[in-house]
C-alpha cells in the first residue's frame, strides 16, 4: 500500500509540475504583451456580443453564478463528507475523520488566497464595460470563475474517485463540464479575455494536484472503503 500510495503521489506531483508550468508560460506571453488583449481573444468577445440573446444571456448568466459564493464551498463539503464517511465506525479515526471532512474546503478557501494575490500582482485590465453583459469587479487574470469552479468539482470527483472508483469516469466528466462550463460563460459574458480563463483553469489543476499529493489521509480512506465493500 506505501508503494501504491508513493505512485500516486508521483503522479500528481507530474500533473502540478505540468499545470504550474503550462499556467507560468501563459502568464509570460500575456505580460510580455503588455496584458492587453491577444487579436484571437478580442475576436471572441466581439463574436459573443454579438450573439448574445436574452434567453442565452441569461442562460449564461445562471450557470455563472455556479462559479461563486456558496455553491464551490458546498461541493467542497460534499467532497469531505465522502472522504469522511470512509473513516467513521473508530474513535481513533476520530481526528482523522474530522480532518477529512474539513479540507477540501480549508484548501479550497488557500486557494482562493492564491488566486487573488496572483490576480492583484498581475493586474490584467478586463474586458471594457460595455462588453459586459453581467457585473464583475477586480482584475481579470486568472479567472476567479474558472479556478473555483475547477477547484471544488477536481476537489469532489477526487472524492469520488478514491471511494468509489466505478464511479470515477462519471465524476471526472462532471467535473470537467462544470469547469467547462462555467469557465466558458465569463468569456460569453463578456467579463473575462479567453486566457484568463485558461490560466483559472491550469492554476486550479496545479492547487488540486498539490492538494492531492501532500495529503495522506485520502489513500487511507480509500484503502479502508474497500475493505468495507470487500467484506
Amino acid at each position: 500500500m506505501a508503494a501504491d500510495r508513493m505512485t500516486e503521489r508521483r503522479r500528481w506531483v507530474v500533473v502540478l509540475v505540468g499545470a504550474w508550468s503550462a499556467f507560468a508560460v501563459v502568464a509570460a506571453v500575456v505580460a510580455a504583451h503588455g496584458w492587453a488583449p491577444f487579436a484571437f481573444e478580442q475576436t471572441a468577445i466581439d463574436w459573443c456580443t454579438a450573439h448574445r440573446p436574452e434567453l442565452a444571456r441569461a442562460v449564461a448568466m445562471a450557470v455563472t453564478s455556479l462559479g461563486t459564493g456558496v455553491v464551490p464551498y458546498l461541493l467542497a463539503l460534499a467532497a469531505g463528507v465522502l472522504t469522511a464517511l470512509g473513516t467513521t465506525g473508530s474513535p481513533r479515526r476520530r481526528w482523522t475523520t474530522v480532518r477529512a471532512l474539513l479540507l477540501p474546503v480549508v484548501w479550497l478557501a488557500l486557494g482562493q488566497l492564491l488566486r487573488q494575490g496572483l490576480m492583484h500582482a498581475f493586474g490584467r485590465p478586463r474586458p471594457p464595460v460595455t462588453d459586459w453583459a453581467f457585473t464583475a469587479s477586480g482584475f481579470a487574470f486568472p479567472s476567479g470563475h474558472a479556478f473555483t469552479s475547477a477547484l471544488c468539482a477536481g476537489l469532489l470527483a477526487l472524492a469520488v474517485a478514491r471511494t468509489r472508483p466505478a464511479a470515477t469516469r462519471a465524476a471526472v466528466v462532471g467535473a470537467v463540464l462544470f469547469a467547462g462550463t462555467i469557465g466558458l460563460s465569463r468569456i460569453y459574458l463578456g467579463v473575462h479575455w479567453p486566457l484568463d480563463v485558461l490560466a483559472g483553469w491550469l492554476l486550479a489543476g496545479g492547487w488540486l494536484a498539490a492538494g492531492a499529493a501532500g495529503s495522506s489521509y485520502l489513500p487511507e480512506c480509500a484503502k479502508r472503503s474497500g475493505a468495507t465493500r470487500s467484506g
